[in-house]
């Protein structure tokens, strides 16, 4: 029993980390989203203009990928949003789709994400701790 124990250790940590990197936040109740922002440019989306300001210098190649269908970097980067904690607008399974806004850095996806919400995308939310507050912005078309 006693050479078992390390060996569970190690499986509990694994099982732990794997869990760790899911899009599933804290289960904090006090989440929360903020109404829109300043309107992003067509110029933004495309890197050029100006974008609003809480957003980091990053999300305008993010918002460009979207726009343009990809390539994505980070093979999460597209997949449904599932508002588990419920703390963006209530809407259909599907509706939401997250992807990765990169961090200089990090050689992992870190906590910063763009979530958008339609097909096309038709409401746009920023989040820099992972998922837990969320700040909508727009993108004009």
């Amino acid at each position: 029993m006693r050479a078992l124990k390390p060996l569970l250790l190690l499986a509990v940590l694994a099982i732990a980390a794997l869990l760790w990197g899911r899009h599933t936040p804290e289960s904090s109740p006090h989440g929360s989203f903020a109404p829109p922002a300043t309107t992003a440019t067509p110029a933004a989306t495309a890197g050029q203009g100006s974008l609003p300001s809480f957003l980091p210098p990053e999300a305008a190649d993010e918002l460009r990928r979207i726009a343009t269908g990809g390539p994505f970097e980070h093979r999460q980067d597209g997949v449904v949003f599932q508002n588990r904690e419920h703390r963006l607008p209530a809407q259909p399974e599907g509706y939401y789709h997250e992807y990765t806004v990169d961090t200089p850095g990090l050689d992992y996806r870190g906590a910063r994400r763009i979530i958008t919400g339609g097909t096309p995308p038709q409401v746009y939310y920023y989040t820099d701790d992972h998922y837990r507050t969320f700040r909508q912005f727009e993108v004009s078309r």
